[in-house]
Parts: C-alpha cells; structure tokens; sequence
C-alpha cells in the first residue's frame, strides 16, 4: 500500500477541466483534494498563470512508480506536450512524495531514480506546491537534504513575495456546479 502527494497543475486550454481529470481519473484512490490556487509560472519562461492543487491518494495495489505512471497517463489524455523545460502545459501531474507500509507504519519513500526522485527535490522551495499540500495534509513533512522539515514550517521561511503569489480561487476539483 503506497500513499502519495501529487501536486498538480495547468495552463493551457481548459486549465479547472485538465485538473478535474485528474481527480476523476484516480477515481476511488482520492482521499483529499485541496482548494485550486491561482499562481504565476515558475521557471522563467513567459506564459500564462497556472491553477494548481494537491491531490492525497492511496491504494493497496500501488507502487510509488505506479504514482508517476498514472500521472503521466493523465497529462497524455489531456494532450501534454514535453517540448519546452518549465514551459506552458495542459497538465502537469507531479509526484511529490510518496510513502508505503513498512513494519506496520507508513514511511517515506526515497528515490533517486531520474525519472522519480522522491521526495520532490524541487516541492521545498516552491509555494505553489506547499500551500496545496498542506490543504490535504497539514501535518505534511518532507525530507530535504537528509533533514525532515514540517511543510508548515518550510513555508513559513519561504519569502512572503512566494507565498504571496499564490492565491486561492473559488474552483473546486470536486464540485462540478461552478
């Protein structure tokens, strides 16, 4: 049984339908999903405003790579296109962090392969993933450098221009109404 933190994110087309894809499309692994927030592109490569959110799975059947599997899946089926680093995209699904049962506890998974590092080496320094996540999961912690940080905390350091940035929207991933 592996539980994850997929963050997840779009700026093309329909960006609240490429989201809500991705809620429909883990179906009954959703545990929680966070509130969709509005922030600027990171990366420095000129393009629209993201929505982004946090999505808290599990499943008994799922391996941390079963996580990115499914993501990529998902961005395939909105019609994502790998051409440009940090560039515009449909969908972006992200693994973020990932653990599994082990000795009867769930514990963090690492990884260093290139296709799945885990935790993100990225999620730490980025408020458009924290904010969302700690909407799932407030007691969020992540490992960074061999360290264990509270998500909360790490936040709180980060420059209040960051955090600042990421603005919370009326859309929801789970009602369809709006």
């Amino acid at each position: 049984m592996t539980r994850a933190v997929l963050s997840i994110g779009s700026n093309l087309g329909d960006r609240l339908a490429h989201l809500r894809s991705v809620v429909d499309g883990l179906g009954h692994r959703v545990m929680a999903v966070s509130a969709v927030y509005s922030t600027a592109p990171w990366g420095g490569v000129p393009q629209e405003d993201y929505l982004n959110a946090a999505v808290l799975v599990e499943d008994s059947a799922f391996s941390c790579a079963d996580w990115l599997r499914r993501g990529r899946d998902l961005e395939g089926a909105a019609g994502r296109v790998r051409s440009t680093r940090w560039g515009a995209r449909t969908l972006d699904v992200d693994v973020v962090w990932c653990a599994a049962v082990r000795d009867g506890r769930l514990a963090a998974c690492r990884s260093t392969d290139p296709d799945l590092i885990l935790p993100h080496p990225q999620a730490h320094r980025r408020a458009f993933v924290l904010v969302p996540w700690l909407d799932v999961a407030p007691d969020a912690v992540i490992e960074v450098e061999g360290r264990s940080y509270a998500v909360v905390d790490l936040l709180a350091r980060m420059d209040s221009t960051e955090r600042a940035g990421v603005r919370r929207t009326e859309f929801s991933l789970t009602d369809t109404s709006l």
